[in-house]
């Protein structure tokens, strides 16, 4: 069983920051690629930010040069560190993770519950 647990979600005025952490942990061989994703229009969910274990990292083109992405490989743990937050960018954010796991030695594709990112005055 794998699970995905965020953190770091809240109430912040336009123009702040915030970090968010997502954590895996259960059963894992090895973890392809994590990221975050947000509702969007039209969309069940659209990718905000992903991160490979080498370290390549993909952005919408909403947040480039706003929102950094990185990772801990030793932790299994991916950051999203959101700078010059906008109300646009309220929302809840979903941790998403394509790993394998050990029993059975396969890949999925895991997602968190979700935390609440609000930018308000």
């Amino acid at each position: 069983q794998v699970q995905l647990v965020e953190s770091g979600g809240g109430l912040v005025q336009p123009g702040g920051s915030l970090r968010l952490s997502c954590a895996a942990s259960g059963s894992i061989s090895s973890i392809n690629t994590m990221g975050w994703y947000r509702p969007a229009p039209g969309k069940q969910r659209e990718l905000v930010a992903t991160i490979t274990s080498g370290g390549t990292t993909n952005y919408a083109d909403s947040v480039k040069g706003r929102f950094t992405i990185s990772g801990d490989n030793a932790k299994n743990t991916v950051y999203l560190q959101m700078n010059s937050l906008n109300p646009e960018d309220t929302a809840v954010y979903y941790c998403n993770a394509v790993l394998r796991t050990m029993v059975p030695w396969e890949e999925y594709e895991y997602w968190g519950q979700g935390t609440q990112v609000n930018v308000s005055s």
